[in-house]
């Protein structure tokens, strides 16, 4: 007989069987015994979470002669047997991702029309039901809506999104959830237990994260690992070499050397882990997600160590993060994770995926390459470090030294041309969208006006002038950014008898207030 997968050999044959999903079950169970089951339901969720497992238990508990006292099919009686052999033709199975056609809808409603020769139902299961056509949906409408009393349909789904909101409005929705780490693992030693096999503790653990909620995931990673051990137990060391995965330690030191800005060791520990047969792209996404597990631990703030348990993680090994977090703060914890999130979307069609990681390591060391906020905290971060171990070291820092490695002097702008002023006239609205609540509204009102190579900001009277004036400084800035040129200006509150032509001659493009808008660009 040729092997079956152990997510095949333990798939659940009864209510009672199935894992982490017991309202649903419960649910089910109860309708089948109080005969008070609907003609369309729809199971949703992410993969390996249970629902064809419990449509098919469902199917059968619907037609079975003798129920269980949780509404689960017996399986041993005739119509149990014949349904499970497949010899009695009461449940149908129907893979939509390759039967998605108005054809193949249309045969299901020829043929649903006969009675079951046997049993009470007539089910048919429909797996991947989003991947049915536009005309196939439209066409399994009316069917769904009103079938014969002896029809009944399950239809399974990843993707609910993608289901039209004319097929939802005829069923009774079940969502499946991802299932709790815990419960994979318990799940795990069950079937080790029937296996006569064993496996530590943390191996089980850290197949159970690299499931991520999926039951049918982590028996097929189990049966994967087990199948390289000739009956010993499973280690953790040996899960990892099979898996291609990481061990958080290395992640760990990674960060050890970031925050020491040790750019030699990290490129290192790539190269060695590399080495080891790991995977880049497993390496990239397992370090995403030790990142974000260091955010939570960083933003959480708190010294308990229950938030361990959240992430799914061991006590010693967040005590061992909790103590790296305190090197960075949150901001700069995100910003490695967007680095590392935009370079797993490059590894998929890069050749040179070593090349690209090491460009993101030397990223992560060097956040002088960016000018976001996360980044210069980072800097600043690093200069307090330098300093500290000068002071350590006996040296006294000065303020002329520390100054030293502040940022450099900008570069003079070149001088604005009258054209430059022009453009600031006709793009006023876009220019002052980003400055400070208070200035943006005293500018929206003013009139952004030419005098030669001076920009005159004419505002409505000497009040708003006067505001303005004492927000010279920020306005001068959103210039520089914006135009990348030294533009003069001059603000203008017109006084009793005064008006902007008669102090300005030369004044022109002069814009009438109520043309004044802050355009979202």
């Amino acid at each position: 007989m040729s092997y079956l997968s152990l997510y095949r050999k333990y798939r659940p044959q009864k209510f009672s069987d199935v894992v982490g999903q017991d309202a649903i079950v419960k649910a089910l169970g109860n309708q089948v015994l109080k005969e008070k089951t609907a003609h369309a339901y729809l199971f949703t969720g992410t993969r390996g979470t249970g629902k064809t497992s419990v449509a098919k238990i469902f199917a059968r508990a619907v037609n079975c002669e003798d129920l269980q006292p949780d509404g689960s099919p017996c399986g041993v009686c005739d119509m149990c047997r014949g349904i499970t052999e497949g010899t009695y033709m009461n449940v149908i199975e129907i893979d939509a991702a390759s039967n998605n056609g108005v054809d193949n809808v249309r045969t299901i409603i020829e043929e649903i029309a006969y009675r079951p020769p046997k049993g009470k139902r007539k089910v048919y299961i429909i797996d991947e039901v989003h991947m049915l056509s536009g005309g196939a949906f439209n066409a399994l409408l009316k069917t769904l809506e009103e079938p014969p009393d002896y029809a009944l349909f399950i239809l399974a789904t990843t993707e609910v999104g993608r289901v039209p909101i004319t097929i939802l409005s005829r069923c009774q929705r079940y969502d499946f959830h991802r299932m709790a780490a815990d419960t994979l693992v318990s799940r795990m030693k069950a079937v080790l237990a029937k296996e006569d096999l064993e496996a530590e503790e943390k191996a089980l653990s850290f197949i159970a994260r690299q499931a991520d909620g999926s039951m049918r995931d982590s028996l097929s990673l189990l049966d994967q690992c087990l199948a390289f051990t000739t009956g010993e137990v499973l280690t953790y060391d040996r899960t990892l070499d099979i898996l291609g995965a990481v061990d958080v330690s290395v992640f760990s030191s990674m960060m050890e050397c970031i925050a020491g800005g040790d750019l030699k060791n990290a490129v290192k520990l790539l190269d060695e882990t590399v080495m080891k047969g790991r995977e880049i792209q497993a390496f990239v996404v397992e370090f995403v997600a030790y990142l974000r597990n260091l955010m939570l631990i960083s933003a959480d703030g708190s010294t308990q160590a229950d938030i361990a348990d959240v992430l799914g993680v061991s006590t010693d090994t967040y005590e061992q993060m909790k103590v790296i977090a305190k090197k960075f703060d949150t901001e700069t914890i995100m910003r490695f994770i967007r680095i590392f999130s935009e370079l797993s979307s490059e590894l998929r069609y890069s050749q040179q995926k070593k090349t690209l990681t090491e460009i993101a390591i030397v990223r992560l060391l060097h956040p002088e390459m960016q000018d976001d906020v996360a980044s210069t905290r980072q800097r600043l971060a690093i200069i307090e470090r330098k300093l500290d171990r000068l002071e350590r070291d006996g040296v006294k820092v000065s303020a002329a030294a520390a100054s030293s490695e502040a940022p450099k002097k900008k570069v003079p702008l070149p001088e604005a041309l009258p054209d430059d002023v022009k453009m600031v006239c006709e793009n006023w609205g876009r220019i002052i969208k980003d400055s400070k609540e208070m200035v943006r509204g005293i500018l929206a009102e003013a009139s952004p006006s030419v005098d030669g190579t001076k920009l005159v900001i004419v505002c409505r009277d000497e009040i708003s002038a006067g505001s303005l004036q004492n927000c010279a400084d920020e306005i001068k800035a959103i210039l520089d950014r914006e135009i990348k040129k030294d533009i003069q200006f001059e603000i203008f509150g017109p006084g009793k008898g005064e008006d902007p032509d008669t102090k300005y001659p030369n004044l022109e493009s002069l814009i009438n207030f109520d043309d004044i808008k802050i355009v979202d660009q």
